[in-house]
C-alpha cells in the first residue's frame, strides 16, 4: 500500500513547489502599496526657474531614511542639500543648492509604505530647456534584486508554515483527538513550527537589505538590524517569535502529557486548557502580520485588523486542518484509523471556517478596491478574481467530499463483519543444528510455561514470530479499512481538495505582495495627467491632487489649471475626477492661496459651478511671484470634506 501513497504525496509536494516557482518567476518586482500620485516639479515638466524643493505626494505615509529621497544633475550629481522632511500628511521635500544650471535633473526615491512594503522609483524634470543626461540605475526597487526574491520565498514559507501548524494542532483537538498520538501528524505539525520559525529568522535577517540596498553584504550589517527592530514590521517579527515559543511549549503538551491522559475527566479539562491557550496562540501568530502589512494602514484600520486576524484564522482552520485530515487519511496506523465522526466534525469546522472567509474577504475586497471597476482594472482586482474562482472550485470540491463522508464507514463498525481466514504466519528460518519453531495458529495460544524450544536463541525467535504476527494483523486491520469504497472516495477528493488548496494558498500570498486597488487607481489618475501637468510656453500650471473625505465614495482626484500662472490676472479651472477618471458631481469646492515667505493669504476663492465636476473662476489675482501654498477644500456630503494641498512657483 505504501508504494501506492508515496508518489501521491510526492506529486502534492512537487505541485507545490512547481507552483510557488511559477508565482515567484511570474510576479516580477514586489508590487508597491504605497503609490507616487503627485510631485513638483511634476514629471517631464520644464520649468524656466530653478526650484527651492522637490517635493513628492503618496498615496499614503512613508518611512524615509537620509538617502531616500535623492536628486541628481544631469552629470549625476547630488544637489539635494539636506535629507527629506515630512512637509504635510504624506507629501514629502528635499531641499535642493542654490545656482542650479538649466538641463534635466533626475528625482529617485526609495522609501517603506505603511504596510511595510518597499517602494521606489524615479523621474525627471528640467530647468529652462530638456538636456543629455547620465544618470541610470536611480532607485532599483528592492523586489528586483535576490534578496527581495528570497525575502517573497519567506513570506510564502511563513504563510504555509502558520497554516499547517494551527490547522494542524485544530484538527486534532477538535476533530480527532486520538491523532495526538500519530507520529505523521505529529511531524506535520511540528514541520509548521519549524517552517514558520525559520521563515520568521530569515525575514527579520533580510528586511534591513530588503528595504534599502538589496546588497547580500547588508544582510548581517548589524546596525540594519537594529533599525529594523525599531520599525513596525520588525517589532512584528521578534513579537512572532515570542509567541512561536508559547507554541513550542503548547506543541510539546499536546503531543506529550495531553496523549498519554487516560482519565476522561483530566483530559477534557486539558483539553479546555489547550484549545483557549491555542486560540489566543494562533491569533497572536495571526496579529503579527495584521498589525504590520495591509489591514494596518488606509481605511478603518481599526476595524481591518481584527477582520484580518479572523481570515488568518479561518484559513488556517480550512486549509491546515485539509492538509491534516490528508496526511491521517494516508499515513496514519492501522490500528488508529481516522474514524467517520472525526470526518463529521473537521466537515462542520470548515463550513465555519468558509463562512467566515466569505464575510471577512468581502470586507477586504470593498477596503482594498473601493469600486467595481478595479476588479477588471488593476492587478490586485484580478489576481482577486482569481482567487475567488479557486475559492468556489475548492468549496464545490468539499461538497464533493461532504458527500463521501456522509457515506463513510468507521472501521470500529466493520469488526463486527466476517473476516477471512487469517494466513499462519511464516516461521523463522531455523539455524543450523537448532529445531524450527513455529507461529501459533491464529486462535490458538501457547500454554502458560510451555517452552516452544529448547535452544538458546529460542527467545529471540519468539519475538520475531510475535512481530511478524502483529505485522500481518496490522495488514489485515488496513486491507480492512482500505476497502470501504467511500473511503477510497475521501481520499481522492481530499487529495484534489488539498491540491487547490495549494494554489489558492500561493495566490493568496501573492495579493498580500500586489498594490490594493484603490491604491493603483489613484497611482493611474495622476500618472495620466502628468503630462498636461504645466506648459512652458505659455506659462500655465496644473497642479493634482488626490483627496478622501473619509465617507462613503469619499475618493478622488482634484486638478486645479492657472492660467497663465504669472503675477496679476489668472483664469482657474477646477476639475474633480472619481478614481475611475470620471466627472465627480459634489456639493463644493473652495480654493485658498497662501505665500508663507511673505506672510500673504489665506486668499480665498469660490469658483462658479461650470457642469459636472468641474468649476472655473477668473480674474484670480497672484499679487506676487513666489512659492505659493495651494489648498483646495472639497466637500461630498453634508458631513464630510476634506482639505488637500500643494506647493507651486507662480509668477
Amino acid at each position: 500500500m505504501t508504494r501506492t501513497i508515496t508518489p501521491r504525496l510526492r506529486t502534492l509536494v512537487l505541485l507545490l513547489i512547481a507552483v510557488t516557482g511559477a508565482l515567484l518567476a511570474g510576479a516580477g518586482p514586489a508590487s508597491a502599496h504605497a503609490a507616487l500620485t503627485g510631485s513638483d516639479p511634476a514629471q517631464g515638466v520644464v520649468v524656466d526657474k530653478a526650484p527651492t524643493q522637490v517635493s513628492l505626494t503618496f498615496s499614503e505615509k512613508v518611512a524615509m531614511s537620509d538617502d531616500s529621497l535623492q536628486v541628481l544633475d544631469p552629470r549625476g550629481r547630488k544637489v539635494q542639500a539636506g535629507p527629506p522632511v515630512n512637509v504635510s500628511g504624506t507629501t514629502y521635500a528635499v531641499k535642493l543648492k542654490g545656482g542650479l544650471a538649466k538641463g534635466t535633473y533626475t528625482v529617485g526615491y526609495q522609501v517603506v509604505s505603511a504596510d511595510s512594503h518597499p517602494v521606489a522609483g524615479a523621474y525627471t524634470f528640467s530647468i529652462g530647456a530638456p538636456s543629455q543626461t547620465v544618470v541610470s540605475g536611480v532607485a532599483t526597487a528592492a523586489g528586483d534584486t535576490a534578496v527581495g526574491r528570497l525575502y517573497s520565498v519567506g513570506r510564502y514559507v511563513s504563510y504555509a508554515g502558520f497554516i499547517v501548524l494551527a490547522g494542524g494542532a485544530a484538527f486534532v483537538l477538535a476533530c480527532w483527538q486520538r491523532g495526538s498520538g500519530v507520529r505523521p501528524l505529529q511531524r506535520l505539525v511540528v514541520g509548521g513550527w519549524l517552517a514558520l520559525t525559520a521563515s520568521t529568522l530569515w525575514l527579520l535577517l533580510l528586511r534591513g537589505s530588503y528595504t534599502s540596498s538589496g546588497k547580500f553584504g547588508d544582510v548581517l550589517d548589524l546596525n540594519l538590524l537594529g533599525q529594523v527592530l525599531q520599525t513596525k514590521t520588525g517589532a512584528a517579527l521578534v513579537s512572532r517569535l515570542l509567541l512561536l515559543a508559547a507554541a513550542a511549549l503548547f506543541i510539546a503538551v499536546l503531543f506529550g502529557a495531553y496523549d498519554r491522559r487516560e482519565e476522561e475527566a483530566e483530559k477534557r479539562d486539558l483539553t479546555f486548557g489547550l484549545a483557549v491557550g491555542g486560540v489566543v496562540v494562533a491569533a497572536g501568530l495571526a496579529a503579527s502580520w495584521a498589525m504590520a502589512e495591509h489591514a494596518s494602514t488606509g481605511l478603518q484600520p481599526g476595524l481591518a485588523m481584527p477582520v484580518d486576524v479572523l481570515h488568518l484564522l479561518a484559513v488556517a482552520a480550512w486549509l491546515g486542518g485539509l492538509t491534516a485530515l490528508l496526511v491521517a487519511l494516508y499515513r496514519a496506523p492501522a490500528d488508529i484509523p481516522v474514524e467517520a465522526a472525526a470526518v463529521h466534525r473537521f466537515s462542520r469546522l470548515a463550513f465555519a471556517s468558509v463562512i467566515t472567509l466569505v464575510a471577512t474577504g468581502a470586507y477586504q475586497s470593498w477596503r482594498q478596491l473601493g469600486s467595481w471597476s478595479a476588479f477588471t482594472e488593476t492587478r490586485y482586482g484580478q489576481l482577486l478574481l482569481v482567487k475567488i474562482a479557486l475559492v468556489a472550485l475548492l468549496v464545490g470540491i468539499a461538497w464533493i467530499s461532504r458527500r463521501w463522508t456522509g457515506r463513510l464507514a468507521d472501521p470500529a463498525a466493520e469488526a463486527g463483519r466476517p473476516e477471512e481466514p487469517e494466513r499462519e504466519p511464516v516461521s523463522a528460518p531455523a539455524s543450523a543444528g537448532q529445531d524450527s519453531v513455529s507461529a501459533p495458529v491464529a486462535g490458538q495460544e501457547a500454554a502458560p510455561g510451555a517452552v516452544t524450544g529448547g535452544a538458546p536463541g529460542d527467545g529471540e525467535r519468539a519475538a520475531q514470530l510475535a512481530r511478524q504476527r502483529a505485522a500481518v494483523d496490522a495488514a489485515r486491520q488496513k486491507r480492512l479499512r482500505d476497502a470501504d469504497p467511500n473511503r477510497f472516495g475521501l481520499r481522492r477528493s481530499v487529495l484534489t481538495e488539498a491540491g487547490v488548496a495549494v494554489v489558492l494558498l500561493a495566490v493568496t500570498t501573492w495579493l498580500t505582495q500586489t498594490e490594493p486597488g484603490r491604491t493603483e487607481l489613484e497611482a493611474k489618475a495622476a500618472s495620466s495627467s502628468s503630462s498636461s501637468s504645466s506648459s512652458s510656453s505659455s506659462g500655465a500650471l496644473t497642479l493634482d491632487m488626490p483627496f478622501d473625505t473619509g465617507g462613503t465614495d469619499g475618493k478622488g482626484l482634484v486638478r486645479i489649471d492657472f492660467d497663465p500662472a504669472r503675477v496679476g490676472g489668472n483664469e482657474m479651472h477646477v476639475y474633480v475626477q472619481r478614481p475611475n477618471g470620471r466627472a465627480f458631481d459634489v456639493p463644493e469646492v473652495k480654493v485658498a492661496l497662501t505665500l508663507a515667505a511673505k506672510s500673504i493669504g489665506p486668499l480665498p476663492v469660490t469658483p462658479d459651478h461650470i457642469t459636472t465636476g468641474h468649476w472655473a473662476a477668473s480674474g484670480v489675482q497672484i499679487p506676487m511671484a513666489g512659492d505659493w501654498k495651494v489648498a483646495v477644500t472639497v466637500r461630498t456630503s453634508d458631513i464630510d470634506q476634506a482639505t488637500v494641498s500643494k506647493n507651486a512657483q507662480i509668477g
